[in-house]
C-alpha cells in the first residue's frame, strides 16, 4: 500500500501507526503512541480554529467557543536520535487538514528567511519601500504561504540566526502561525555555549509560551534496528579505500563526461572539483576547510543528487569550525536524501573526538544519520532528489 492509500484509509496519526505496528513495519512503543496521540488533538484543534475563521454557520458555531478563539498551541519534541520524531511529524504533516503549511529542515527555513531579510533591505536601499525593519514584512510573508510550520531538526548554532529569532517568532505567533518542530535537545539547551547566548535566552521563553514541550522518550534507537550497511561508507583510509571510491565513483559517472563546475551562491563560487551529470566528488577539505553555509550546501544538492567525499579525517576541538560545517553538510544531504559515497579516518561514531562542547553533543546526530544513510531503506530510494519535494504544497481538506 502506497503512503497516499494509507493516508486516504488510515485518516489519523494514531490508525496510521497502529496500521505500521501490525504490518510489522515498527514495533508498538508506548512512548510513540502518546505522542500520536497527541498529534491528533492538535490536528482537531487546528480543524476546529480553521472552521472557525470561516463565515459558514458552522464557522460561526465554532467561532462562539472560548478554544477556538485561543490561540493554537504546537508541539516541540525533543528526544535522543532515531527515537521516532520525524516518522510521527511527516505523519502528522501530511494529514493536518490546512492548505497552508511547510515542512522544512530548521537550517533551509533560516536561509529562506535571511535571504528574504537580504533582498529586503536592497529594495530599501533602492527606495523601493519606506519599511526599515525587514522583520514584519519578512513574517507578513512567511506567515501568508504557511499557518502550519514543521521543523525537523530544531537547532541553533549559527549566531546569526540566534540574533534574530526571538523578533522573527514573535511576528510569526502575533499572524497565529502554529509551530511544530522535532529536536535532539530540549530548549533550554537550545544554542548552548553560544557566543552572546543572553540575547537569545528571550527566545526560549517566548517558545515555552507557544509550544507544548514532549519528550519522546522511546525505548529504543529505531534506526539501529533497521541499519543494512552497503558499501558506501569505506574506512580506514588507505589505498584500498582509494580503490573503493574511484570504483564506485567509476560506476557513478557511466558514460557521462567528467568535468570541474561553478555554482554562483549569493555572489560567490562555490567549486565544484569533479562531476558528472548528477554526481559530484569532493574532498573533505573542499566541503569543510572553506567558510561555507547552507546556502552553499542547498545549492550543491539542488545540481547534485550523488554525492563523493573523500578523506573525512577525525576531527578534535581544535578543528571545530570544519566539524560544525560537516555536522551542517551531513544534516543538509540527508534531508534532501542525497546519496552519499564517503571515505573516512574513522567510523561515523569515533569521527569527533572532543569530550566536550556543542560539537561533541551535535555529532551525535551526524553520527547516526550516517548510518542510516548506509541502509538498505535509504538507498533504496536515495540519489532522486528528495522524495519529500512538493510535499509543503500537499493539501488534505480545505
Amino acid at each position: 500500500m502506497s503512503f497516499d492509500q494509507k493516508l486516504k484509509a488510515f485518516p489519523s496519526v494514531r490508525e496510521h501507526y497502529d496500521a505500521m505496528t501490525a504490518a510489522g513495519e515498527v514495533d508498538p512503543d508506548q512512548a510513540q503512541l502518546a505522542l500520536a496521540d497527541r498529534f491528533d488533538r492538535l490536528i482537531e484543534e487546528l480543524g476546529e480554529k480553521r472552521l472557525s475563521k470561516k463565515s459558514s454557520a458552522l464557522g460561526w458555531l465554532f467561532g462562539r467557543k472560548a478554544a477556538s478563539r485561543a490561540p493554537v498551541k504546537g508541539l516541540y519534541i525533543h528526544g535522543e536520535v532515531g527515537r521516532g520524531k520525524t516518522m510521527l511529524m511527516d505523519m502528522f504533516h501530511a494529514l493536518v487538514p490546512v492548505k497552508r503549511k511547510r515542512r522544512a529542515h530548521f537550517n533551509d527555513f533560516m536561509a529562506d528567511v535571511h535571504e528574504r531579510i537580504h533582498a529586503h533591505r536592497q529594495a530599501f536601499k533602492r527606495g523601493e519601500t519606506k519599511q526599515e525593519d525587514p522583520i514584519p514584512p519578512v513574517a507578513d510573508a512567511l506567515a501568508e504561504a504557511a499557518w502550519v510550520l514543521c521543523f525537523d531538526e530544531f537547532t541553533v548554532t549559527d549566531i546569526a540566526d540566534a540574533m534574530i529569532l526571538s523578533r522573527l517568532f514573535s511576528a510569526l505567533f502575533e499572524r497565529g502561525v502554529v509551530l511544530v518542530a522535532t529536536s535532539n535537545v530540549k530548549p533550554d539547551d537550545l544554542y548552548r555555549d553560544g557566543l552572546n547566548r543572553q540575547l537569545f535566552l528571550p527566545f526560549i521563553d517566548l517558545l515555552r509560551r507557544h509550544v507544548e514541550i514532549v519528550n519522546l522518550d522511546s525505548r529504543t534507537d529505531y534506526r539501529l534496528e533497521k541499519l543494512n550497511r552497503q558499501p558506501v561508507y569505506v574506512t580506514p583510509l588507505g589505498p584500498e579505500a582509494c580503490r573503493q571510491m574511484d570504483a564506485a565513483w567509476e560506476a557513478a559517472k557511466g558514460s557521462a563526461e567528467e568535468q570541474a563546475d561553478v555554482l554562483m551562491v549569493k555572489g560567490h563560487e562555490v567549486p565544484i572539483p569533479r562531476a558528472a551529470g548528477d554526481a559530484a566528488r569532493f574532498s573533505f577539505g573542499d566541503l569543510c576547510s572553506r567558510p561555507f553555509g547552507a546556502s552553499d550546501y542547498m545549492a550543491i544538492v539542488r545540481r547534485y543528487h550523488r554525492i563523493f567525499i573523500d578523506d573525512v579525517p577525525v576531527l578534535d576541538y581544535a578543528r571545530r569550525n570544519e566539524a560544525k560545517r560537516f555536522i551542517l553538510l551531513i544534516d543538509t544531504l540527508y534531508d534532501h536524501h542525497v546519496r552519499l559515497v564517503l571515505s573516512a579516518e574513522a567510523a561515523p561514531e569515533k569521527l569527533y573526538v572532543a569530550p566536550s562542547g556543542t560539537e561533541a553533543f551535535e555529532f551525535d546526530r551526524t553520527a547516526s544519520r550516517l548510518f542510516e544513510m548506509q541502509s538498505a531503506e535509504y538507498l533504496e530510494t536515495a540519489g532522486n532528489g528528495d522524495p519529500r519535494a512538493g510535499a509543503q504544497e500537499a493539501t488534505f481538506g480545505v
